[in-house]
């Protein structure tokens, strides 16, 4: 699966991941939902450093289309509001 984070570019994980990566998803959105921005800002660090982490970087001359598109990590609390809504990002 390929995953592009904003501003830094594309990740190419291994499909396992992706059970992870949606927990981390569905409690960013709970925390979106509860207000909860110190919470938010945890998990969408956490989401972004997995990805990083597990990932492997693909080539910027390589464009691929991405399955998932996470936000930057600066991302403002309002526009989490926008985003991490109903499903989130990984819809099940």
């Amino acid at each position: 699966m390929i995953i592009r984070i904003l501003g830094e570019g594309q990740f190419r994980l291994d499909d396992k991941l992706l059970d992870e990566l949606n927990r981390i998803d569905n409690r960013i959105v709970d925390h979106v939902q509860k207000g909860d921005e110190k919470a938010f800002r945890k998990d969408l660090d956490r989401l972004i450093s997995t990805i990083k982490e597990q990932g492997e970087p693909v080539d910027l001359v390589d464009i691929l289309p991405s399955g998932i598109i996470v936000p930057p990590e600066d991302m403002s609390f309002q526009e989490a509001r926008q985003v991490f809504c109903g499903p989130g990002l990984i819809k099940d």
